[in-house]
């Protein structure tokens, strides 16, 4: 996709209508998990930023990439069993639903720690 989308709106209109509406439904998850986070694209990806980066999410070929930091995932690993994950991110494949009350419960983790941060 495109390198020089400044925007998450931007980047999300660049994919087709499903993928889109997924992608606004994880940012609106997000938002409202996050509500003092600001929104910015970083490594191309839509960013949340609260004293620092807090999450990344992302559209893949056949999944969504959701980046909560090695932490995230490591708090989670029970919940996210099934999901193919490395040491910061997880994949939620397009063809299961996607979890957006995790992705909720990992936001409001990530936040907390977020606050933490001096």
């Amino acid at each position: 996709m495109e390198n020089n989308i400044k925007t998450i709106d931007e980047y999300i209109v660049q994919f087709p209508a499903d993928i889109a509406q997924i992608l606004q439904k994880i940012r609106d998850v997000i938002s409202k998990a996050a509500p003092e986070a600001k929104e910015k694209i970083s490594y191309g990806m839509p960013t949340f930023f609260l004293n620092g980066n807090l999450v990344h999410f992302a559209a893949q070929k056949n999944h969504i990439g959701f980046y909560p930091a090695p932490s995230g995932i490591e708090k989670f690993k029970e919940q996210l069993e099934g999901y193919k994950s490395s040491k910061g991110a997880v994949q939620f494949p397009y063809n299961k639903p996607i979890p957006y009350d995790l992705i909720t419960e990992i936001v409001k983790f990530r936040v907390s720690e977020q606050q933490n941060k001096k």
